[in-house]
Order: structure tokens, then sequence, then C-alpha cells
């Protein structure tokens, strides 16, 4: 589909949502040095689970990775639903990111661009194939290299991010909805379900095994009512 939103209204809205919190922040504009395409090399990835290992005090590679991943996928799913729900779709192919040891993940466009969406269906259907195909899954490739994740992990990693996006701001039906949507599609449709007490995902994020971590709200090991939602 031809792009048909110019950067000025893209950036608009980009900090417009920027507003909802950290993780729903995308830069737009040229960044400096140690800015590279998303995922680009292993070699940060290998950094990064070495330093959130040492800070979460474990000597599993794996949790390490594993939450890794969960806190990438949420960086990249809460800005594009949150524009999504307001109408418009970043384009997400020229995606650029930057982490250094004791610095914090950000993300940036360099001249954005993007799609107008008239309901949650069409920009759930602009923004899976960007973020899954697109994204994710090359995340979950280069992440491959250096700790074996279940794919089960990944992708009940994915769609908790994806649904924990809604705990941050104020209620937004527009925004549930695109999340909903997406949540549909496959393979985050396995990964999970809306129950009475909110999401509840099928696999775990390993979260338990950080040395005082406990369980996450989401958490298929917890004792509740799992029902589908009706």
């Amino acid at each position: 589909m031809a792009l048909d939103v110019g950067s000025a209204e893209v950036a608009r809205v980009l900090r417009d949502v920027a507003r909802l919190g950290q993780f729903f922040e995308i830069g737009v504009g040229p960044g400096g040095p140690g800015w590279e395409p998303f995922p680009g090399a292993a070699t940060r990835f290998g950094a990064m689970t070495r330093d959130y290992a040492e800070r979460l005090r474990t000597r599993e590679k794996r949790v390490a990775g594993s939450l890794v991943f969960q806190g990438l996928a949420a960086r990249i799913w809460s800005p594009v639903v949150a524009a999504g729900s307001r109408g418009i779709v970043p384009d997400l192919g020229g995606l650029r990111w930057y982490w250094a040891p004791g610095e914090a993940i950000a993300f940036r466009l360099d001249e954005p661009s993007g799609w107008r969406a008239d309901d949650a269906a069409e920009a759930a259907a602009l923004i899976h194939p960007m973020v899954v195909d697109g994204l994710l899954k090359p995340l979950r490739d280069v992440l491959s290299t250096i700790v074996g994740l279940a794919e089960g992990l990944v992708w009940g990693n994915a769609a908790a991010a994806l649904a924990g996006s809604l705990n941050v701001g104020a209620p937004d039906p527009a925004r549930r909805a695109v999340v909903r949507e997406l949540l549909a599609r496959e393979p985050l449709a396995a990964a999970g379900a809306f129950g009475p007490d909110g999401y509840v995902r099928r696999s775990c994020c390993l979260y338990y095994r950080v040395p005082g971590g406990g369980m996450c709200g989401d958490c298929s090991l917890l004792k509740r009512d799992v029902r589908p939602e009706i």
C-alpha cells in the first residue's frame, strides 16, 4: 500500500503519543553516532543481554534474553499502536535505535511517513506484518545467535508486551480495539487471551527466575479464572 501521510503529520502524532510515557517515544530526525537500523548486528544484543543479566543478578542468559526481547517488543508496539488508534500508522521500515550500557534504549525515524487507518481493523492490518514480520522476527533471529528462546516464549512475550501497553495512560477504547485486533492474529492469537482478570498468557517470560522477581500479573503460572472474556 502506498504511503499517504507525510512527515509533518506523522511527526505530530508521534509527539502526541510520546506524552504517554517513555515506552511510547520514537524520535524524529537524523541521529548521531551509535544509531543503527533495527535490529542490526548481534554484537549490541550480546552486550545488552549481559548487561541485563548483571542488573537482574541472574546467571541464566535465557532469562535476560527473554526480558530483552519483551522490553524491545513493548517499545515497538506501544507507539505504533497508540498512533494507529489515532488514525495514522507510522512506517517503521526505517526504524533506527540506540543503546549503550547504562543508557536508555531509544528509537527514531530519520524521515517519518505513514498510512491513514479508518478503523482498528485497518490499523491492525497495517501494523501486524510491519511489526511481526519486519521487526520482531528479525529480532528473534538475531537473539537466537546469542541465547535459545522457545517460540512459545517469544510470541508470548510479544503478545504480553502488546497487551501490557494498555496499562499505560487513561483507558482508551480506540487503543484497546487495535490491540484486540492484533492479538487475534497469529502468532499472537495462540499466546494468551483476555479473561475476567485481564490478559493471561499461556507461556512464561521467566521473570520468576530473577532473584526476588516473583510473578508477572499476566503469568500463566498464577492460579485464577482464565476463562475467555465474553
